[in-house]
């Protein structure tokens, strides 16, 4: 049976916000999800997602909304998706505010997964929804390509529309396209081959109105840290890196240490690593690629900043073991970088 797994508490409020603006009994809604008051105080908890499944279904029924879902959408703000919502918000443009959303979506929950595809003159932001019935499915997907769009609007301080909106679904007999097109501004097809927004490439260089690159690294950072905590149903090589990602923090830590937080020996941790088809060397030279390329592509960091940041006691060693993951130095992977975003 598909485990629906967890979905962050704020991204629950913006059904409840319509759901109050439309009068319902949100009592009797919290009762039939099985959702407390205290629950939906801490905007740091997750909830079961049958939990907002059945919240969902209720203020559907209740509501006689047959676009529930697309008109909840109004009430996105930066916490309706957590910790992501204040990183995309700090990015300097519209494009590298989406590139955020694929690393730390889960910090909202497990709804679904996004991926970005480059086509043509535009990009696809994608969307898949795991819920698998469909009226479900149809509000959560109205209501997470409506929440992107709004959102995107008010970080960059526009009002373009993309250039189409694409819907899995059938559009529901009981709406009509105008209610659609009203709300996106744009042409909406249904019955496409995947839930997207179709952005030019122009869009992603707008200029974001909060952008704050200090305080995008320390959320980042912090972001991070979360995700490493979100991570005990994964198999011992991501459990692993995440723990590595968040000790190196403090200098490279000992292979002693890591294998402290799984209860094992050294040699029982190399053992399983093996089982898996990897070893602690792989997944912390990953670990370290992985993040050198975040920061040499996404901040200003000095280059011996960085290599202090992975855990390297010197900058030549930093500089031998990048150009042997990449095959160049870290500056000109950084210059590459930014020449091919100029181009």
């Amino acid at each position: 049976m598909l485990t629906l797994g967890y979905t962050s508490v704020p991204a629950l409020l913006k059904y409840l916000r319509h759901a109050e603006h439309l009068g319902l009994d949100l009592a009797a809604a919290r009762t039939a999800a099985g959702v407390t008051l205290e629950d939906l105080a801490d905007n740091g908890r997750r909830i079961p997602s049958e939990m907002h499944e059945r919240l969902l279904a209720h203020l559907m029924e209740v509501s006689g909304d047959p676009l529930f879902g697309l008109h909840s959408a109004r009430y996105v703000q930066p916490g309706s998706w957590s910790v992501l919502g204040y990183i995309t918000m700090n990015c300097a443009t519209l494009g590298e505010a989406m590139s955020r959303i694929v690393p730390y979506e889960k910090l909202v929950g497990d709804m679904g997964t996004s991926r970005l595809e480059p086509v043509g003159d535009h990009i696809r932001l994608i969307w898949n929804c795991r819920h698998e019935s469909p009226e479900i499915r149809r509000h959560m997907v109205e209501n997470v390509l409506a929440s992107w769009m709004l959102y995107a609007r008010w970080i960059a301080d526009m009002d373009r529309s993309p250039r189409e909106v694409w819907f899995e679904h059938d559009r529901p007999s009981e709406a009509t396209q105008e209610d659609y097109e009203e709300v996106f501004g744009c042409p909406v097809r249904f019955g496409q081959p995947c839930n997207a927004l179709l952005v030019p490439f122009d869009y992603l260089a707008i200029p974001l109105r909060q952008a704050d690159a200090n305080l995008l690294r320390t959320l980042e950072e912090h972001a991070l840290t979360m995700m490493a905590g979100l991570d005990s149903d994964e198999p011992l090589p991501v459990r692993v890196k995440n723990a590595l990602r968040l000790l190196l923090k403090d200098g490279l830590p000992r292979k002693e240490k890591v294998a402290e937080k799984f209860h094992m020996t050294v040699r029982t941790l190399q053992r399983h690593l093996q089982q898996a088809g990897t070893s602690y060397q792989e997944i912390l030279d990953q670990l370290r690629q992985e993040l050198a390329e975040h920061y040499l592509l996404r901040s200003n960091l000095p280059i011996q900043d960085i290599a202090t940041y992975l855990g390297f006691t010197e900058s030549r060693s930093f500089h031998r073991s990048f150009k042997s993951w990449t095959g160049m130095t870290p500056g000109a992977f950084r210059e590459q970088c930014q020449n091919a975003s100029t181009d």
